[in-house]
């Protein structure tokens, strides 16, 4: 008889911990961005994993599957962002242990380490969080999001793709709920990855939900996620690279400012880069600069007259004609 899958305790990135949740089904792994992280699964007993089929995928917001890595004895194939930088451990026949390198912000879900040996299927299922004591604590920041075309125009795949393009994912309700916790008050709702829709509140208020409403995360519940529109909460992880203001003799339209930065080996900064470096290294300019999106903004984490003078924030000036020159830019140099 095939035995069951249990949990194997073992890491590669010294910041990087593992902690059991069911010894048979599911294991929570947590880990930094860049890391090199292990997805255990381990198949216990008399039979050994060689010849049978091993399928790591990854669990969707939408519960469909992307395919990870595929092993089928001595042939292995990894897909898509996963080439080149996931294979399996193996320490012994009995080991299907996933290696990711390099994590990257997208990376972070639910992973299924799937056995096949044609009579039995035989699943774990692994959950890849951000590092932190408890899924209220994370390395990272939450940051609300509205395209161009203003408020409430992204159904769920358009804010999903926002985020990404932000250097992002769609935060989950507990990094959402973590944001609030740490202050976090906007009256704009957003999606959130469950496909629900919140917004959190501090300072309960008459536009918000009301003045005599208790302060929390408003929750609209699930929405169509094809016909609904709302803005949406991005969740970014800690920089990989260097977040800077470039220095220029004069101010700059929007292609001129994307030439800047690729003249200085860099890219015009995402938005996901400002709020990383605002919230999680302090940065602090009081000068407006574009981002990729074509939005204009700036970083204040020591409030001061005419540089948000009430709040530490990251200001919005709105998203100008790009043929304007009237703002600086803010670059991103990757680590190599």
């Amino acid at each position: 008889m095939i035995a069951l899958f249990s949990v194997a305790l073992m890491v590669f990135a010294s910041s990087l911990h593992v902690e059991a949740q069911d010894s048979e089904s599911r294991v929570k792994v947590y880990a930094n961005r860049g890391d090199n992280i292990t997805l255990p699964c381990r198949l216990d007993g008399q039979s050994t994993l060689f010849g049978n089929r091993i399928k790591w995928t990854k669990i969707e917001d939408d519960s469909t599957e992307t395919d990870v890595l595929i092993s089928m004895g001595f042939h292995k194939k990894a897909y898509g962002s996963y080439q080149d930088r996931a294979y399996l451990l193996e320490v012994d026949d009995s080991d299907a242990t996933l290696v990711i390198t390099d994590l990257d912000v997208n990376d972070y879900g639910t992973y299924r380490c799937e056995f096949i040996d044609g009579m039995n299927d035989m699943t774990l299922e692994v959950d890849l969080e951000v590092q932190g004591k408890d899924s209220l604590s994370f390395t990272g920041v939450v940051f609300p999001y509205s395209p161009r075309l203003g408020r409430y125009n992204l159904n769920f795949q358009n804010a999903v793709a926002a985020c990404q393009e932000q250097d992002a994912v769609v935060a989950s309700f507990e990094q959402l709920y973590g944001e609030w916790k740490s202050g976090l008050d906007w009256c704009n709702a957003g999606w959130l990855s469950d496909g629900t829709v919140q917004y959190p509140i501090t300072k309960p208020r008459e536009p918000c939900g009301g003045a005599r409403a208790t302060a929390g995360l408003r929750n609209y519940g699930q929405r169509d996620k094809s016909n609904s529109r709302y803005d949406v909460f991005c969740f970014t992880a800690g920089l990989k690279g260097r977040f800077y203001y470039m220095i220029q003799p004069k101010k700059l339209n929007f292609d001129e400012a994307v030439d800047a930065c690729k003249g200085d080996g860099a890219e015009i900064a995402k938005v996901g880069h400002m709020f990383a470096a605002w919230k999680l290294q302090g940065y602090d300019r009081c000068d407006a600069g574009w981002l990729a999106d074509g939005s204009v903004r700036y970083p204040i984490s020591r409030p001061r007259k005419n540089c948000s003078p009430t709040e530490a924030a990251v200001r919005f000036v709105g998203f100008p004609d790009k043929k304007q020159k009237l703002y600086g830019v803010y670059c991103y140099k990757a680590q190599q």
